[in-house]
């Protein structure tokens, strides 16, 4: 089951890695070299990100659930 909450990186990142870094599931990664990205199936949004990052670009957010008929 995943977490209700996750993170989110506003455009404004500037992909220094220090969220990477800090990530324990190794829930982010800098893929372009522009902008840090959270994987949706891994994040289980514990915040550890949102704490170290120096830009603070990182936010804790409900994650939306999608409901099946």
């Amino acid at each position: 089951m995943k977490s209700k909450r996750i993170a989110t990186i506003d455009t404004l990142c500037v992909a220094c890695g220090t969220c990477m870094k800090e990530c324990p599931f190794g829930a982010i990664s800098i893929p372009t070299g522009i902008k840090a990205l959270v994987n949706l199936e891994i994040c289980v949004g514990c915040g550890k990100c949102s704490k170290v990052c120096p830009a603070s670009v990182i936010t804790i957010v409900e994650r939306e659930v999608a409901y099946e008929n």
